[in-house]
């Protein structure tokens, strides 16, 4: 997870209706996210050829105040998922920005006896091969401390997505808290701005100012609802 401070104005065209901007110490992030979906089931159904396979996306915070419940959720701004069926369903459905490309990943130590290196990549248009990695500290995962950015950044626990009506959907995400790894480096190359725009791009080419490892965990997504 490679995060990104940015001016909430370059967010705002995107916030679904209903929701605001979310913040952690008065700042606004997006984060670049790399993970790998494993043992992956649809209404309790293992899909062929869709059970383990990588996810590329961009995504920022938003928060919801329904009654006395302050629900604190995610909106993407792209998703790249190596499998052409899941991006066009979800395209269809849920209007979730999904797109397929080719992708693979890397988890283990470079050379033996070195820190934790994971590394995401995905094809570009022009045919090179882009790349996000992070390098562990060498330090074993820690808890995540209470009201830290690790924690904003890991736990919303809904997700936001406009409709083409202009309307929203919403659904609960459910797991455990996750443990986290701090990192000694982390980069992404490739062209951004053929993936992201020039204004994303711009922010993402610079050096993020938080880069962590999260464990992962099994994930429970719910049923998508629409928001009245």
């Amino acid at each position: 997870m490679l995060n990104y401070r940015i001016a909430p104005d370059l967010l705002s065209p995107l916030v679904p209706r209903g929701t605001e901007l979310d913040s952690h110490d008065g700042a606004t992030y997006v984060s670049l996210v790399g993970f790998l979906f494993a043992d992956t089931r649809v209404l309790g159904l293992r899909i062929p050829f869709h059970v383990n396979f990588e996810e590329l996306n961009l995504r920022f915070y938003v928060r919801r105040t329904s009654g006395t419940d302050v629900r604190r959720g995610v909106v993407f701004v792209k998703e790249i998922v190596p499998r052409p069926a899941i991006a066009l369903v979800a395209r269809l459905v849920y209007n979730e920005p999904y797109e397929a490309r080719r992708m693979g990943h890397y988890v283990g130590p470079r050379r033996p006896k070195e820190p934790l290196y994971v590394s995401y990549s995905w094809k570009e248009r022009r045919g090179e091969w882009a790349h996000l990695t992070v390098t562990t500290d060498g330090e074993p995962p820690a808890p995540v401390a209470p009201g830290s950015l690790e924690e904003f950044i890991t736990e919303h626990y809904w997700g936001y997505t406009r409709q083409r009506d202009g309307g929203t959907i919403e659904y609960r995400v459910e797991h455990p808290s996750w443990r986290v790894w701090q990192t000694s480096s982390a980069k992404v190359s490739g062209d951004l701005a053929e993936l992201y725009g020039r204004d994303f791009a711009e922010v993402l080419s610079r050096p993020p100012d938080s880069a962590f490892l999260a464990e992962g965990s099994a994930v429970t997504v719910y049923r998508p609802v629409a928001m009245t």
